[in-house]
């Protein structure tokens, strides 16, 4: 589905759900897809998103934005006039500054625990990555504060979440920020407000996380296509976001559009319950980086990934 208004019915109608993942002992991974609120069947998807939306509630978005900005500032201190913003940054900040504020002890080691999960997430990685990530479902277990299982498995899910799709928005918005010379066209690199208009326009041009998967529990028809049970539906975030019934010229890049309607961050009942806390995490490393750094002219490569677009690396000189 590629259209915004097919996307954006499949989100919230309850003959698509997500596909489901088979579980497995206590502190796998297997296990861990199970427990957590993303993977899970409706009738389990309340009660484990509650878990997260409750741990979320907890944070302070201005105290998440304030503290990325602050590790931000103290990683360009000791950086050299050069550093890799991927490496560097985008996927070290906004996990430390999350594992901390969620209870993890460690947080740098959570962090590198998180990124091993995040690769092997999704189903279908081969039996090493699988078993790597055991390993680090485990370590993770060892750091999480004291909770009954299933709301260690969401905290961790929440990092897991946040890991991926959290650099690579910032990934993505430091490429638009910070052309070669540090300067936007026509104008000065954006303060406050300006990043988070900036981010917004990233978040449906280049969007980090591109797809969903839904399968049909019943039969349906959308987007004029009749739909039997059982069939598998890829929704299309990038595709929609410049659907041009919904977005005016949406080829263009234009931080503060109007009436901007983001399926990014999905909608409905699954749709993300940490999308301010993201965008704080984002806009604190940005909101630094604009100040003090220029883009070099290496070329931008992205991962490979059918459903995420994450830089592989952003050289930047520090001023």
């Amino acid at each position: 589905m590629t259209r915004h208004v097919d996307v954006r019915a499949a989100l919230t109608h309850p003959a698509f759900e997500v596909p489901a993942v088979d579980s497995g002992p206590y502190g796998t991974l297997a296990w861990l897809r199970a427990s957590v609120s993303r993977f899970s069947s409706s009738r389990r998807h309340t009660e484990r998103r509650a878990i997260v939306v409750d741990a979320l509630g907890a944070l302070d978005v201005d105290d998440l934005r304030h503290e990325a900005a602050r590790r931000t500032a103290a990683v360009l201190d000791r950086a050299g006039d050069r550093l890799d913003v991927m490496r560097d940054v985008a996927r070290t900040v906004p996990l430390r500054v999350l594992a901390r504020r969620l209870g993890f002890a460690e947080p740098a080691a959570a962090g590198t625990a998180v990124a091993v999960v995040a690769a092997a997430y999704h189903p279908g990685v081969d039996l090493a990555l699988a078993q790597r990530a055991d390993r680090a479902v485990a370590t993770l277990l060892a750091l999480a504060p004291p909770a009954g299982p299933e709301v260690r498995a969401n905290l961790i899910g929440l990092l897991v979440q946040a890991c991926d799709a959290t650099a690579g928005l910032i990934g993505a918005a430091a490429f638009h920020l910070l052309p070669p010379h540090g300067r936007l066209p026509g104008g000065d690199p954006p303060g406050v407000a300006g990043t988070t208009e900036l981010v917004a326009e990233v978040l449906r041009l280049d969007p980090p996380v591109r797809a969903t998967r839904r399968v049909t529990a019943s039969a349906v028809r959308l987007g004029g296509r009749d739909l039997s049970a059982g069939s598998p539906v890829l929704l299309r975030f990038d595709a929609a976001n410049r659907d041009p019934q919904a977005f005016a010229e949406p080829a263009t890049f234009r931080p503060g559009r109007p009436g901007a309607s983001l399926l990014t961050f999905g909608s409905g009942e699954r749709g993300c319950p940490g999308d301010r806390h993201a965008l704080a995490l984002a806009t604190g490393v940005l909101d630094v980086l604009g100040e003090r750094c220029e883009r070099t002219r290496a070329p931008l490569c992205h991962e490979p990934h059918p459903t995420l677009r994450v830089p592989t690396n952003l050289e930047v000189s520090v001023r």
